[in-house]
């Protein structure tokens, strides 16, 4: 009886663990849509476990990311599937790969592909699967069902039309060229018109510093001019697009701070330009009002670089 019971304990000790299953009923599927210029967001609710989103930022395309309060999943990755539904007989999952796992709420952040692949799938009827596992190492596995996804995910578009060309981590260190005289050409101003219009969406970003540089072609005082007057063309663009003299600093360096050697004549107009960086302030105390006119300074201190 001992050698009976001691071989079926090892028959359960080598099945395979049960995975644990996390699934929103399909009568209970939702799928949510939020967002705003800056942030779109379609998400659906996992029953007992958390939610699940996908996340598309401005001037970026949509990652996928899994939420939960719990600390049931452990450390190391996860594995992303497009996977077939069980009424899809004859298909086979697309498995995306794998991404690790945080340490935070946000129990993971997909690649910008991976979630692509994820949507595709969603469209196609398939699920999206999450598969990893437990601290202990027991099998999980998340999935997310395609019902009512086409619907929310036509909202999801019409948001992601709305949003701004770019946020704020693309947009805060930037630069216009001056490559032929002093004035702004095109592209200069449509640069600026995408600063101005993020700042009016984005009232917290309200001061702006530029940086104005020239190539190497005169002596240093000559130089120094050009590259304030560089400056100040930006400047006087956005005073009349509706900045206030008090939320631009401007500065100017000359020929000391350049981007390539001044070795060629393209290489040279790559230098001639005036940097952009963008910053939220706090407001000056009462006590101490904001002066009625912008900081103008030539400084030897370098500016910061675009990303």
């Amino acid at each position: 009886m001992r050698q009976r019971y001691l071989a079926l304990l090892s028959v359960f000790a080598s099945l395979p663990a049960l995975a644990m299953n996390f699934q929103t009923r399909l009568e209970n599927v939702e799928w949510k849509v939020a967002g705003d210029q800056f942030e779109c967001r379609l998400g659906q609710p996992v029953a007992n476990f958390g939610s699940a989103e996908f996340v598309r930022r401005a001037g970026e395309q949509a990652v996928f990311r899994l939420t939960s309060a719990s600390r049931l999943l452990g450390t190391g990755s996860a594995t992303l599937l497009a996977a077939a539904a069980p009424w899809q007989p004859g298909r086979g999952d697309i498995n995306l790969g794998s991404v690790r796992l945080g340490h935070g709420e946000a129990l993971l952040t997909s690649s910008q592909s991976q979630a692509s692949g994820l949507i595709n799938g969603l469209l196609e009827g398939r699920m999206t699967l999450v598969r990893s596992q437990s601290g202990s190492g027991q099998p999980v596995e998340i999935r997310l069902l395609s019902a009512r996804f086409g619907q929310a995910f036509g909202e999801y578009q019409a948001c992601a039309a709305k949003l701004l060309p770019m946020n704020y981590d693309q947009i805060r260190l930037s630069e216009v060229g001056f490559p032929r005289g002093l004035e702004l050409d095109a592209p200069a101003k449509a640069r600026l018109d995408k600063l101005l219009a993020f700042m009016k969406a984005d009232p917290s970003v309200n001061h702006v510093q530029l940086d104005g540089h020239s190539d190497n072609s005169g002596n240093r005082l000559v130089n120094r001019d050009l590259s304030r007057r560089r400056a100040m063309a930006v400047q006087d663009y956005l005073l009349a697009h509706g900045l206030n003299e008090s939320q631009v600093t401007l500065r100017f360096h000359g020929e000391s701070y350049p981007l390539v050697t001044n070795s060629t004549a393209a290489n040279r107009a790559r230098n001639r330009r005036v940097s952009i960086e963008l910053s939220r302030v706090a407001a000056a105390p009462s006590a101490a009002p904001a002066a009625d006119s912008s900081a103008v300074l030539a400084t030897d201190k370098p500016p910061a670089k675009p990303l």
